[in-house]
Order: C-alpha cells, then sequence, then structure tokens
C-alpha cells in the first residue's frame, strides 16, 4: 500500500508515464485500503490549491529569495563574533539587578515560612539554582564581550 500512495505523492503535479498511471488505476481498483487513502489524497490536493495559489513557474524563487538576503543591511555584531546589542553598561546594570533580586529573595514573606517548614534541605537547592544563574550570566557576558574585556585589561 505504501509503494502506490508514494507514487500518488511523487506524481502530483507532474506528468507520468502512461504505465505507471495504469499500473496505479489497476491497483486502486483492486485494494480498497489504497483507494481510500487516495480519495484522501486527492481531496487534500483539491484543498491547497483552493488554499494556496500555485508559484508561478516564471520565476525562479531560489534567486528572489537569494535577492532578499543580499538586500538584507550588513551586522557586523554577528560577523565579529561577539554581541554588541546591549551595550557593556546595559549588561552590568542587568547583572546588578538580577544579584540584587536573587539576593533579596531570602527576605521575602512567604520565604521564611517555606524555608522553616521545610527545614535546612531547602536551601541547598536554592543556593546551588541562584548560584547557577549567576554563573551562567557571568559566563554569558565575558564570552560575548571576550575582546572588548581583553582590551581594557590588557590581557593578550
Amino acid at each position: 500500500m505504501r509503494h502506490i500512495i508514494d507514487d500518488m505523492y511523487d506524481a502530483m503535479g507532474e506528468e507520468t508515464s502512461f504505465f505507471s498511471f495504469v499500473k496505479n488505476s489497476a491497483h486502486l481498483i483492486i485494494c480498497p485500503a489504497c483507494s481510500k487513502e487516495a480519495c484522501k489524497l486527492k481531496m487534500a490536493e483539491t484543498a491547497m490549491k483552493d488554499f494556496f495559489p500555485p508559484f508561478p513557474a516564471e520565476l525562479d524563487f531560489e534567486e528572489s529569495l537569494m535577492e532578499r538576503i543580499n538586500a538584507l543591511p550588513d551586522m557586523p555584531a554577528y560577523e565579529a563574533g561577539h554581541l554588541t546589542e546591549v551595550s557593556l553598561r546595559g549588561w552590568v546594570i542587568i547583572g546588578v539587578f538580577m544579584l540584587f533580586s536573587l539576593t533579596t529573595l531570602f527576605f521575602g514573606i512567604d520565604f521564611e515560612k517555606v524555608a522553616s517548614s521545610q527545614g535546612q534541605a531547602f536551601l541547598l537547592p536554592v543556593g546551588i539554582i541562584i548560584g547557577g544563574i549567576l554563573t551562567s550570566y557571568g559566563a554569558l557576558f565575558i564570552g560575548s564581550h571576550l575582546k572588548e574585556l581583553s582590551e581594557r585589561f590588557g590581557l593578550r
């Protein structure tokens, strides 16, 4: 059954040989399962033709796509290998805010209730998560500004 449906997928929108057409038609007359699948496939093809207009054959999709890509402005931040979308000052401000917000988490009203009911075993995972977040942020910051930081601190 699979090879007949695969042949039908391949033949959609293309001219097929007479022998292939006769072979598939004979099989569809004999096999009710394949006939049912072929009917579903034809209905889907009809629905898709009504929903999506066909792409004009005289237009080369690859050529028009490459023209649009070539017309895009250059992005020197990505070509240089580091992110400069957020300034160094912005990274530091966000980092300080994250550090402040994560450390003041312990002063929340509900945190004391949860910590006292769960005991000391609760503080270890919370500390590991906070440390992981700050370490990841620091690694991302240093990795994305490696060239600037090495020039600033004279590391070569």
